[in-house]
């Protein structure tokens, strides 16, 4: 009977270890990268080298299965997966679930995701958002380990938020732990310094992302507040050019082109351009078609030009215009 039970839990063990190293491939995708140790380095020069910290060895250590106690010795030619967060740009209609069933295997996963870039699970992603995805390391359990301790050596603190995220993470259902038993790390903050982005460029031609698009976009949340108190108080002629600075910036998310357009049209049809007022909410609304204006604080030319980009939009024949609508 004991025999049974050890080849079912050693059974159970493999199947654990099968699924978070598939986990883990899920994650790092093609942007994995071996070091090549050279002579002279060690766990900590090369945490340096690659994170700015040596500290970071212990993910190191993880990540390649090598033992921590009494420091594993590193051999000249050992080459050492080193992992980092990626980033993934949001499809359209894609969810929080579907995104993290993509990277983790399993949906319940999101929440790392939402939380990594401060969203809301409330509110399905934008499409053309760059998220972060922090990467799932996989930690094989001492002999003494518990969960807060795991939780204290790679997030700096064994806190209540800390073990109940890695418990969440891992659908535990209480803190113990076993020897051996494998336990995914969400890390939101393994970001490759300039130094180790460097090293994987010079090595492969081509530098891991950085998260360009998704600081980008951050800048322009930071910019449209302006844009819309420009349009409140008729600065119109400054809307539109910071309006269309932003529309150049190649990198938005659905929402803030329909924020975006959406200003611009109220903007152009103050300015006399009611053409383009037209265009710009037919931009919005290709991407938003249950786009709404308010219809006690938006002017009746406004309306009048957001109507004609629905109908043409919808294909249904323009409403007759007066013959100073032109002139709007």
């Amino acid at each position: 009977m004991n025999g049974r039970v050890t080849r079912v839990s050693a059974l159970a063990a493999v199947v654990a270890f099968a699924g978070a190293v598939l986990v883990t491939f899920a994650a790092r995708g093609d942007a994995a990268y071996q070091h090549v140790v050279r002579e002279g380095e060690t766990l900590a020069s090369i945490a340096e080298r690659y994170y700015g910290d040596p500290r970071r060895e212990n993910v190191l250590v993880a990540e390649n299965g090598l033992t921590a106690q009494g420091g594993a010795p590193i051999e000249v030619g050992l080459r050492l997966l080193v992992p980092h967060v990626s980033y993934h740009r949001v499809t359209e209609g894609q969810s929080w679930a579907a995104i993290a069933r993509r990277f983790y295997g399993d949906p319940r996963r999101a929440f790392v995701i939402v939380e990594a870039n401060d969203a809301s699970q409330n509110e399905q992603p934008a499409e053309g958002t760059e998220l972060l995805i922090p990467y799932p390391l996989r930690h094989v359990t001492g002999q003494n380990d518990t969960l807060q301790r795991v939780a204290k050596a790679y997030y700096g603190n064994g806190g209540r938020d800390e073990t109940r995220r890695l418990r969440r993470f891992n659908n535990l259902r209480t803190n113990r732990i076993a020897r051996g038993q494998i336990i995914l790390v969400p890390l939101e903050d393994l970001r490759l310094s300039e130094e180790g982005r460097g090293a994987i460029e010079e090595f492969t031609g081509a530098a891991p992302p950085a998260g360009e698009s998704r600081e980008l976009q951050a800048r322009i949340d930071e910019e449209l507040p302006q844009l819309l108190e420009h349009v409140r108080r008729g600065r119109f002629t400054e809307a539109v050019q910071l309006g269309n600075r932003l529309l150049g910036a190649q990198a938005l998310t659905g929402n803030q082109i329909v924020t975006i357009q959406r200003e611009l049209g109220t903007a152009y049809v103050a300015l006399g351009r009611v053409d383009l007022a037209v265009h710009a909410f037919r931009e919005a609304l290709q991407r938003q078609p249950d786009m709404q204006l308010d219809t006690v604080r938006t002017s009746p030319l406004v309306m009048r030009a957001f109507q004609r980009a629905k109908q043409q939009g919808s294909g249904s024949p323009p409403a007759e215009e007066s013959e100073d609508d032109s002139d709007d």
